[in-house]
């Protein structure tokens, strides 16, 4: 997995389009559906903790886990900001450890993308079983085949704002089921001037029923899939999946 390291400073200017209010409204009423209106619940990637904070104010107790120190710092500054109660974690999700077990864990923007070998996928989800409350609930989005082969492949993102600007390319292998972004930021500095960095990151396009088959192989019960942030079932058009898992196999006591 590669660590946003320059882009952190930006990384909530350019994802603005995004209505994490909405997503955390969504995420908030499938706990609700499941019971869980409160108690500890972790976040695997939480990035600059958008949705950690919204997470939070839902009266959860929030743990939040990412591998780039760039982004845990603008998640501790909103954490100041906002005075809320949340532990940050500097941890790779692929070797994550708690001190105890959560009520759920939480994963949004495809942050699991990242994970690009299947068994490496399947044991997070081993690790989220592991540390999960009995019957405890795991939430998650991913972005689909379709989205990376169809819409993203082979296209150029770019947005230009007083505050920097960025260029995205996308290049697609179909036959790993990998995308590539290479991705340069332009910042500004105090003498007027821009300074270039630039990162590579890359994802894994799994399919539907790759993703399912993982979730059962580590030991949890598939409960739903949706296209995500709907009520609608996933469908070959949809671009991101919303699954929900359960816990199976430890006693409540």
């Amino acid at each position: 997995m590669s660590a946003y390291e320059k882009f952190a400073q930006v990384y909530d200017l350019f994802m603005d389009n995004i209505d994490y209010e909405g997503w955390a409204e969504y995420v908030t009423d499938r706990l609700r559906e499941y019971e869980i209106t409160d108690g500890l619940v972790l976040e695997l990637g939480c990035g600059t903790g958008t949705m950690t904070g919204l997470l939070a104010g839902k009266g959860y107790d929030m743990i939040g886990v990412d591998n780039s120190e760039e982004m845990l710092a603008e998640a501790m500054e909103k954490r100041v900001e906002s005075g809320q109660d949340i532990l940050y974690l500097l941890q790779d999700m692929q070797e994550f450890e708690l001190y105890g077990t959560v009520r759920a864990v939480v994963s949004v923007c495809d942050s699991l993308n990242y994970i690009t070998d299947r068994d490496e996928l399947r044991h997070v989800f081993e690790l989220v079983n592991n540390y999960l409350d009995p019957e405890g609930i795991f939430l998650f989005d991913m972005n689909t085949v379709h989205k990376y082969r169809d819409l993203l492949g082979d296209t150029t993102i770019a947005e230009n704002r007083d505050e920097g600007s960025f260029i995205w390319d996308n290049s697609y292998d179909e036959e790993e089921g990998l995308n590539y972004y290479e991705l340069a930021v332009f910042l500004p500095r105090e003498d007027g001037l821009y300074e270039k960095s630039e990162e590579v990151h890359c994802q894994k396009a799994y399919p539907q029923e790759e993703i399912e088959t993982l979730i059962k192989e580590a030991g949890m019960e598939l409960l739903a899939v949706y296209d995500a942030y709907t009520l609608n079932p996933a469908t070959e058009d949809s671009e991101r999946l919303f699954f929900v898992a359960r816990e199976k196999g430890k006693k409540k006591q």
